[in-house]
């Protein structure tokens, strides 16, 4: 696992990257022009912050790898944080790009999968 989440840690932060170019640069006129630049800023920055957070329980798991219940939740954490990216963030690039609204209904069930991840990471290394 630790290298699972070591990898989708650089991809999401490679895809933000490249997604917050997008963005900024080919999107601009249409995200403007739909008054959806802020929200579209708000997932490459959620995305980005868990790209980090990924990065960071795969190396706890790798500090932690003698501590089973550490790694237990460390596992759940990460699999929250890109449960989380995936909803939360996926969500608002869809509704930024289609403008569909009802989206917008089930992001906030990303950032409870993200405040888990937090939460989680936490026990781990209480």
């Amino acid at each position: 696992m630790v290298k699972f989440f070591l990898q989708a840690g650089a991809l999401l932060g490679l895809f933000g990257v490249g997604i917050g170019a997008f963005g900024a640069h080919s999107l601009r006129a249409k995200l403007t022009a739909a008054g959806r630049i802020d929200t579209f800023e708000t997932a490459v920055k959620y995305q980005f912050y868990h790209a980090l957070a990924l990065v960071l329980v795969g190396i706890l798991m790798q500090q932690l790898a003698s501590n089973p219940d550490a790694l237990k939740y460390l596992n759940w954490s990460g699999y929250s944080f890109l449960i989380g990216v995936l909803i939360f963030s996926g969500s608002l690039y869809i509704l930024c790009l289609t403008g569909v609204t009802w989206l917008g209904a089930i992001t906030p069930l990303g950032g409870l999968f993200m405040i888990a991840g937090w939460a989680l990471l936490f026990w781990a290394v209480k």
